[in-house]
C-alpha cells in the first residue's frame, strides 16, 4: 500500500526532525497534497496508524488539497481544467500538457509541544 509507506515517511521525517530539538509530543502536521495524488483519503486513514509508537502518535494530520492548474501555451496564462482528467485548456480547448500544480506533496509545518513548551503554547515550526 503506497499510502501506508508515505504515513510512514511523513511520521519517520517529523518525528526525527523533534528528536532532534527534545520534543516528544506532535500536536499537528500540516502538508499540501496534490489533486492528482489521490491520496487524501488514504492518507488521513493511514496515518493513526502509521504513527504509533512515534511522537506524531494522536497528533492531527492537516491536509491542504493543491487543485490542478496548467499553463496553456495558447493563452499564455495558468488555467483550471474544467475536469480532472481533462488536461484541454477551459477558453480555448487546446491541449495543456504543462501541468503547474496539482502533484505535491509538501510537508508545510509542524505543531511541536516538548518538554520544555507549555500545552497551551504551541511552537509552529516549518520544516
Amino acid at each position: 500500500m503506497h499510502e501506508l509507506a508515505l504515513a510512514r515517511s511523513l511520521t519517520e521525517m517529523v518525528d526525527e526532525y523533534a528528536a532532534k530539538r527534545g520534543v516528544t509530543q506532535i500536536k499537528q502536521v500540516n502538508i499540501r497534497l496534490g489533486t492528482l495524488s489521490g491520496m487524501t483519503r488514504a492518507l488521513h486513514f493511514c496515518f493513526g496508524s502509521a504513527s504509533k509508537g512515534t511522537s506524531c502518535e494522536g497528533a492531527l494530520l492537516n491536509i491542504i488539497e493543491i487543485p490542478i492548474t496548467l499553463y496553456c501555451r495558447h493563452c499564455n496564462d495558468v488555467k483550471h481544467p474544467s475536469g480532472r482528467y481533462n488536461f484541454r485548456c477551459p477558453d480555448c480547448g487546446m491541449p495543456t500538457p504543462d501541468l503547474v500544480t496539482g502533484r505535491e506533496t509538501e510537508l508545510v509545518s509542524i505543531e511541536l509541544y516538548g518538554t520544555n513548551c507549555l500545552a497551551s503554547e504551541p511552537s509552529y515550526t516549518n520544516y
